[in-house]
């Protein structure tokens, strides 16, 4: 019997921290991992989560109109969780993970997990503190930065639940990146996860081969609860025959400032791959096609940045512009804020979660449209799914929030690589 057409029952139990808006989860709960809980810092993440639990149960006892309805915005995100139990909603934990909240958080997973183990515990600390990006803009290079340590809360974790494995997922950064005593951060947590009880291995992946339209390196770490050595699984590749355009063919045009975060009418579309992706979904209502406004000085800025691109395909230079487009000091370093999107090339740079403060980072390639990406956009080349809804603190959606839940993702084809690859050697 093929691993994903196992019972849903029969399948591991899983711990996601630092779980962000759910894209490692979603890819595991994909190939049917069960989720028993996701711990998350950011409230607005939070929400995502549970409306993301939400979507799921609905799916799973055949209420699916409901969460439609939610989507189409016939009902509240209040209505939408009356219709689910409290346990499903209880079991994401909005709280930081640190030594204050640890026993809160410890003891809000065992009441969830009750007596059943839990098999296996994914997630990253937040990347900023290895990034070479990160390091790079602060002038201690990150040492003494405390989430440069949150992997010692990850080891216990791994030391009160014993997991059989855990998958452990950051930036490139991470294997350079030292403390204040010039040792690898990277040498020191392995170390840490042996002292677990763990054998581990690790591996650099690349989105893109795993049917991804982005360029976006993650490093990834299994461990094994054991004192044998094992190898890293096989995962199978994809590498679809399309162009980045494919996430864009059958969302409508938009100008610059709109566009809704309510449905809009797509158009036709005659592909494959937003459909093998599972991304696109006909009864699916798509959500979150909203341009950001722009000043006049931008939509210029903009028109130069695409036209050196499918002309050349160079990149704008900031300081290539005319002087009087030029309003940013700062001439040394991101001199590249206003990146084009590379419609025709098989995958697009790294979206990252600077989408939420700099939009222009994301320029559509059409220069008809002259506009940042919308967030549906940028959720598609994050392999999202169209039916995943984020959500903001309060009641009313926010595009920075959702720019920066779906920059900070792990994308969610990747995860279900992943996901598969760890099935094979369960």
């Amino acid at each position: 019997m093929n691993k994903s057409d196992r019972t849903y029952d029969k399948h591991p139990r899983y711990l996601d921290l630092f779980a962000g808006a759910g894209g490692l989860s979603e890819g595991f709960h994909r190939t049917g991992f069960r989720p028993v809980a996701h711990v998350e810092l950011s409230s607005s993440a939070s929400f995502t989560l549970k409306t993301r639990t939400a979507r799921h149960w609905l799916y799973k006892t055949g209420k699916e109109d409901i969460y439609i309805r939610y989507l189409n915005g016939k009902i509240t995100r209040k209505e939408l969780y009356e219709n689910i139990p409290k346990s499903k909603l209880s079991s994401v934990i909005n709280a930081e993970i640190g030594k204050n909240e640890l026993p809160s958080i410890f003891s809000n997973i065992d009441e969830l997990a009750g007596r059943k183990e839990i098999d296996l515990i994914i997630g990253g600390p937040p990347c900023q503190a290895y990034s070479l990006i990160g390091r790079s803009r602060d002038s201690n290079r990150m040492k003494g930065d405390k989430r440069n340590y949150l992997y010692e809360y990850y080891s216990m974790f791994l030391d009160r639940y014993r997991p059989k494995y855990f998958v452990f997922e950051n930036v490139i950064g991470l294997m350079s990146a030292k403390d204040e005593k010039g040792k690898k951060y990277f040498d020191v947590m392995k170390e840490s996860f042996n002292n677990s009880g763990y054998e581990v291995v690790e591996k650099l992946l690349s989105a893109d081969e795993y049917g991804v339209l982005q360029n976006r390196k993650r490093i990834i770490i299994i461990g094994k609860r054991s004192k044998s050595s094992f190898t890293f699984p096989e995962l199978s590749k994809w590498s679809p025959e399309i162009l980045v355009n494919e996430v864009f063919k059958d969302l409508p045009s938009i100008q610059s400032g709109s566009g809704s975060i309510a449905p809009c009418k797509s158009l036709p579309y005659h592909g494959d791959y937003l459909y093998s992706s599972k991304i696109k979904n006909d009864n699916i209502p798509i959500t979150w096609h909203i341009s950001r406004p722009n000043t006049d000085q931008d939509l210029e800025i903009y028109r130069i940045a695409v036209k050196n691109w499918n002309n050349d395909h160079k990149r704008l230079h900031y300081d290539d512009l005319p002087e009087r487009l030029k309003s940013h000091n700062n001439r040394e370093s991101f001199t590249d804020r206003f990146k084009v999107v590379e419609g025709d090339m098989k995958y697009a740079h790294t979206v990252v979660a600077h989408i939420s403060k700099d939009g222009h980072y994301y320029i559509h390639p059409d220069i008809n449209q002259n506009r940042s990406l919308t967030p549906r956009e940028a959720a598609r080349l994050q392999s999202f799914p169209d039916d995943y809804y984020f959500e903001s603190e309060s009641t009313v959606p926010g595009r920075t929030s959702a720019f920066q839940q779906i920059g900070n993702a792990v994308p969610v084809l990747l995860s279900e690589s992943i996901a598969n690859g760890l099935l094979s050697i369960w």
